[in-house]
This record gives structure tokens, C-alpha cells and sequence, in this order.
């Protein structure tokens, strides 16, 4: 079976999974979205603007921040794997299996938690501290 060109396009390495774009002029993110015989290019997150996912000791202006943008496009983000919201709330918003492969944690506690919640087959990340990239 012959690779999607949609895939070799995006540059991504399979289906539902997103990959960063920082040379893209707008968008942070791509990718190919697929649900049932459905396929579907998506761009998405701001250039240069970071999410907010949960974490430990965070400020309240985070917490609305996020509370707000989950507020503002709970419609869109229901939508599911097709949506740009959905894919934005997953990497840029939430911890959660794919968000947490998009964010390098920098506490060992949390590491070791992540880590052990992961599947077998998940690639495993190496911590690293704040600041150093």
C-alpha cells in the first residue's frame, strides 16, 4: 500500500499525529487528520503564542486563560479529530498522551509520573530544565 501524500506533504510521520511547523508564516502546527475514510490536512495554533497546559503551582491568570479558551471554542473542540480546536486544545492546552510529547517537562516527580503512565510502544522523553533550550 502506497503512503498518503497528504502525509509526505505535512511532513509527518502517520495519521493524528501533529507535528510543530515554527518556518510556517501563521500556524504552529499541522497535521493529518483522519476519522473513518475521512483524511484531512489541518493547521493549527497561533505562530509564536503558547498554550497553558495544567501544571503544578500555576498562576490563577493561567487558569482562566485556559478556562477561557476552552470556554471560547468548546463547540469547535467537540467537533473531534477534524477540527483545528480539537488538535489545539490536545497539544497546546491539555496534558494528556499526545499534548504531553509536546511539552518537555522539567521536574523529575513529574517525569517519573509521566513516564510510568505511558504505553510500552510511547517514545520516551528525557527531561529537561527550564530555560536550557
Amino acid at each position: 500500500m502506497a503512503k498518503d501524500p497528504r502525509l509526505t506533504r505535512a511532513g509527518v510521520s502517520g495519521y493524528n499525529k501533529p507535528k510543530r511547523t515554527p518556518n510556517h508564516p501563521t500556524k504552529s502546527h499541522v497535521v493529518v487528520a483522519k476519522e473513518g475514510d475521512k483524511v484531512k490536512t489541518i493547521r493549527f495554533g497561533q505562530q509564536g503564542v503558547s498554550g497553558s497546559p495544567a501544571r503544578k503551582n500555576e498562576s490563577e491568570a493561567d487558569k482562566k486563560r485556559r478556562a477561557s479558551f476552552k470556554a471560547r471554542h468548546a463547540k469547535n473542540i467537540a467537533k473531534g479529530k477534524m477540527s483545528a480546536a480539537f488538535w489545539s486544545d490536545q497539544v497546546k492546552w491539555t496534558i494528556g498522551p499526545i499534548g504531553a510529547i509536546m511539552l518537555l517537562l522539567s521536574t523529575g516527580d513529574a517525569y517519573a509520573k509521566f513516564q510510568s503512565s505511558c504505553p510500552n510502544d510511547m517514545p520516551k522523553m528525557q527531561p529537561v530544565e527550564v530555560g536550557a533550550w
